[in-house]
């Protein structure tokens, strides 16, 4: 068996298995507690910089798939699991997860007491951490993890945007939905010369502009899904640029870091405000907070799984979300025309905002979850029917 130790900044060792790229990685530890779609996290951008931990026991069961990343690559610095399977059985896996991570150069560690781990991050919060498979003495690994970048002030936007302007799937192949119906929908469905269906797209009723932020492949197969054609520009695009593009609506993205560290991007955004309908999550939602005058503050462990439970204050309703962030607005500090229209359950953190003097809505959490449940989509309909109205 091959060593490897997490160190955390506290001082908190815990011994384990190495697998994936051999090598010392640091970065700021947390959890995510979703029982599968281990895939879409490594990929997800806004992990950027971050060591993940999965409490779900069993990872890597189903291996790993072309069809299910949320980018064109990895984003975490490190990954924790419980057990890794051996075994990665499902007719649509490509490879291991074991192969997976060695093919990305990401290091992993398996045979952790997640559980133990988790507890503690929850209870001390999230920290600096090294995943290491090469030091034989954890002091300098505590070392290095508490030398490492906080992730407070960190800009890991610039990383993970697009350089340039482009548009999402021109030819209307990459977002159509997976599926497993062959039967009766069949005429519904395309299915493929390897058995893969997919469900067929409606026409395009809206194009919109998408700020990249570090945006998930499934936002942009959602709102494809739901009728709009998207321009995806990077996130430094001036205001000035998007509104020349004269799109029916704008959309923030999610994406990694520290919103306060983005200043220039909120107060681009600050000047789209009543010139079109915008629609933003995650760190789109943030942001928006920011450019309305608000502040943002960091969670103690942050809100990572597809178990986040959130009530939209105006119904009553309650949604089970999927999230991913480590801060959080501050909803004391908005000015009288915004709205804090969700909240989360666990905690009372501000999870929805609605401005009442213009076509603008934001939410903290992930509508088109992968991986998670579906209780939010219905916010790429609402989106819609905002710039409907607002051009009507």
């Amino acid at each position: 068996m091959n060593e490897a130790v997490i160190a955390l900044e506290d001082g908190r060792i815990f011994h384990g298995e190495a697998f994936g790229a051999t090598g010392t990685v640091v970065g700021e530890i947390c959890f995510n507690t979703s029982m599968t779609g281990y895939q879409e996290v490594l990929t997800d951008p806004s992990y950027r910089g971050q060591i993940v931990v999965m409490t779900y026991p069993l990872i890597g069961n189903y291996g790993v798939n072309p069809l299910d990343t949320e980018s064109s690559q990895p984003h975490v610095r490190g990954f924790v699991v419980g057990e890794l399977s051996p075994i990665a059985s499902n007719w649509r896996s490509g490879e291991s997860l074991d192969e997976y991570l060695k093919r990305w150069n990401i290091c992993a560690i398996q045979d952790v007491d997640t559980r133990s781990l988790t507890k503690h991050l929850r209870v001390r919060g999230a920290m600096r951490a090294c995943l290491t498979h090469e030091m034989s003495d954890p002091a300098k690994a505590i070392e290095l993890a508490a030398q490492s970048p906080e992730m407070i002030g960190s800009d890991y936007v610039r990383e993970v945007t697009t350089p340039i302007p482009y548009d999402w799937d021109p030819d209307d192949k990459l977002s159509r939905a997976w599926t497993i119906v062959k039967g009766e929908k069949a005429d519904q469905n395309e299915i493929l010369e390897n058995g893969q269906a997919f469900e067929r797209l409606p026409p395009v009723s809206h194009r919109i502009v998408a700020y990249d932020y570090g945006i998930k492949f499934n936002i942009l197969r959602r709102l494809r899904q739901h009728g709009f054609r998207v321009k995806v520009v990077p996130a430094t695009t001036a205001a000035s640029e998007v509104l020349e593009m004269e799109p029916d609506g704008v959309f923030l993205s999610n994406g990694p870091g520290d919103p306060n560290a983005l200043p220039h991007i909120a107060a681009e955004l600050k000047k789209l405000i009543g010139r079109c309908p915008i629609f933003g999550i995650c760190l789109g939602h943030q942001l928006l907070g920011l450019a309305y005058g608000g502040s943002t503050f960091k969670l103690k462990f942050g809100h990572r799984g597809g178990n986040q439970p959130v009530q939209d204050l105006r119904s009553g309703k309650v949604a089970i979300t999927s999230q991913n962030h480590g801060f959080a607005v501050d909803g004391d500090k908005l000015p009288s025309n915004i709205e804090v229209s969700h909240i989360n359950l666990n905690d009372g953190t501000v999870e929805g905002l609605r401005d009442h003097s213009n076509p603008v809505f934001s939410v903290q959490y992930h509508p088109e979850a992968a991986p998670g449940p579906h209780d939010a989509t219905y916010f790429f309909d609402e989106f819609a029917k905002l710039i409907d109205t607002s051009h009507g």
